[in-house]
């Protein structure tokens, strides 16, 4: 039964995100929803100016309507994926106000850091106070272990840390055609295992519709992309990535199965790091797929080897949890 409603809901979300693309891209062209490119970027990114971005609407209508019905009909609708749904949609928001700055108000940098950072903090405040309404544990687990800590209030400010950290990483890793497409499908691929392992099933069907979303958006998404999907996608899929880490209690295995989105923030930290102290780049560009590309690799290779890592982490968290435990 719940072998079926995977393949199901997968194919669900797949369909709708393939179905739609074709018709938003003409309309967010027709707008004028173009991608502005910024100039300190990799100059082989200039063609790329006019690219009708906001696709990440397409992927959150995705998920939403297939979550809704599929985990309405096999399971009925509860307080867990009440909470990814939420996150899902907040952050999503805050991305489509970034980006609708960005497009129609020709302000490049979209929201500025401060009122990110704020609408960021609100919506993890939200899912928190939901969060200890709905009974659930502020245990940490080390993965792999049956060793935890009851961290108590302590613990909302582990899930700030964790939603504005993995929102802005996620965030941070879209930057090639179809990168963070692919990598995000492989951590929720990875999470919906974990969840179907915990029998958390209505958390594995909403992990295996971001899947099918992403997948159906990367049709469109694949090098030579003909959408982005903004911050609307990436801020959307960043939180409920980090909704999912919560609400399994594999929040510590995040750091590993989301580990191209930990080193991609990582390169920017210790790029910023370095210039500010020493005056001195330790990469040709920060996030470092683009240290790549100017290295001459082609966006290709960059993107394929990004998603070959990403996959092997997910499969050591996998392990890690399931036969290491």
């Amino acid at each position: 039964m719940l072998e079926h409603g995977i393949l199901v809901t997968l194919g669900v979300a797949f369909l709708i995100a393939v179905a739609l693309s074709p018709i938003f891209i003409p309309f967010l062209r027709r707008l004028k929803f173009g991608q502005s490119i910024r100039e300190e970027g990799p100059k082989s990114h200039q063609k790329k100016s006019g690219t009708p971005t906001m696709g990440g609407i397409v992927i959150f209508i995705s998920i939403m309507a297939t979550t809704i019905i599929m985990v309405g009909k096999l399971y009925g609708m509860d307080t867990k994926t009440y909470l990814l749904l939420i996150v899902t949609f907040g952050y999503g928001l805050i991305g489509f106000l970034d980006d609708y700055i960005k497009v129609v108000m020709k302000r490049n940098l979209g929201l500025t850091s401060k009122q990110k950072l704020i609408g960021q903090i609100v919506i993890a405040i939200v899912f928190f106070l939901l969060y200890k309404q709905g009974g659930f544990s502020t245990d940490i687990r080390i993965p792999g272990t049956d060793i935890s800590f009851d961290i108590q209030f302590a613990y909302f400010f582990f899930i700030l840390f964790l939603l504005v950290g993995a929102s802005n990483a996620v965030n941070l890793t879209d930057g090639l055609d179809g990168l963070l497409a692919g990598t995000a499908a492989i951590a929720f691929g990875a999470y919906s295992v974990l969840a179907y392992n915990q029998e958390n099933y209505t958390i594995a069907i909403f992990c295996i519709a971001v899947v099918g979303a992403v997948l159906g958006f990367l049709v469109f998404n694949a090098h030579p992309a003909k959408v982005f999907m903004g911050d609307t996608g990436s801020l959307a899929l960043g939180g409920a990535l980090a909704a999912v880490a919560i609400l399994t209690k594999l929040e510590l295995l995040l750091a590993i199965i989301g580990g191209v989105f930990a080193i991609e923030t990582l390169s920017v930290i210790i790029q910023v790091i370095s210039f500010k102290t020493r005056g001195k780049r330790v990469f040709k560009m920060s996030p470092l797929h683009h240290h790549y590309e100017l290295s001459g690799w082609s966006e290709w290779r960059v993107v394929v080897t990004f998603w070959t890592v990403g996959f092997l982490f997910a499969v050591l968290g996998i392990y890690i949890e399931v036969w290491v435990k």
